[in-house]
């Protein structure tokens, strides 16, 4: 089932965007652009897995926004253009998971989502995506019955892929999120592991080559 996520962004091109961006990742999205609109919402339908709140919104704010949204233990991410320490610290001790500030990269905002949804006791270990079905807790992948055997960095950056589906992800990006940030060799070695991959999982048309940036796992459909 897809993850469902409370947009709360008065600015209509960011709301868009974000919206555009977590559909693409197989996540249902429903978007408000009134703070007071968002709450009142939420006495008939509060089936979130997270929300995504502005802290400058009309009608209420995000922080009294969040008073609305904390009783049905939904995790909350704020996305503010208020960079001050009192905000932050007024976010995070109020029990916001995080603190993201305007402007962000799409492929940070879904990094940070998936951090906090991994500890939310519903998230899924499997991940079925171009006919494959990843086992993220056994470290396994599968086609049918057959199992295909990857080495451990193949499958991590198979992993990074899968999570975020028709998202372009840097050369520099995988590198960190694989190999880690002091991994001191070059993005070379990322591009050998994913011909690599495209061979053993027969993804060449699948894994996509973003010219002069890195890879994108492109896929119609994507069950979480």
């Amino acid at each position: 089932m897809a993850k469902r996520i409370m947009v709360v962004e008065d600015e209509a091109a960011i709301a868009d965007m974000i919206a555009m961006n977590l559909r693409a990742a197989g996540m249902e999205p429903r978007v408000f652009n009134d703070g007071a609109e968002a709450a009142e919402s939420l006495a008939s339908d509060h089936a979130y897995d997270l929300a995504l709140l502005d802290i400058m919104l009309p009608g209420k704010d995000g922080f009294a926004l969040f008073a609305d949204v904390k009783p049905y233990g939904i995790p909350v991410i704020f996305l503010t253009a208020k960079d001050d320490l009192r905000s932050k610290i007024t976010g995070l001790q109020g029990g916001a998971e995080d603190y993201i500030v305007k402007p962000f990269e799409v492929l940070e905002l879904l990094v940070r989502m998936e951090k906090v949804l991994s500890r939310q006791p519903q998230h899924a270990e499997m991940i079925e995506i171009c006919g494959l079905e990843i086992d993220l807790s056994a470290r396994t992948v599968r086609r049918g019955s057959e199992e295909i055997s990857l080495k451990p960095m193949e499958f991590d950056l198979l992993a990074v892929l899968a999570k975020h589906p028709n998202t372009a992800v840097s050369r520099d990006d995988l590198l960190h999120m694989v190999w880690g940030v002091n991994f001191l060799g070059e993005t070379r070695t990322v591009d050998v592991h994913i011909a690599q991959l495209r061979k053993k999982l027969g993804l060449h048309d699948a894994i996509v080559t973003v010219p002069k940036y890195g890879y994108r796992l492109e896929v119609q459909r994507v069950t979480p």
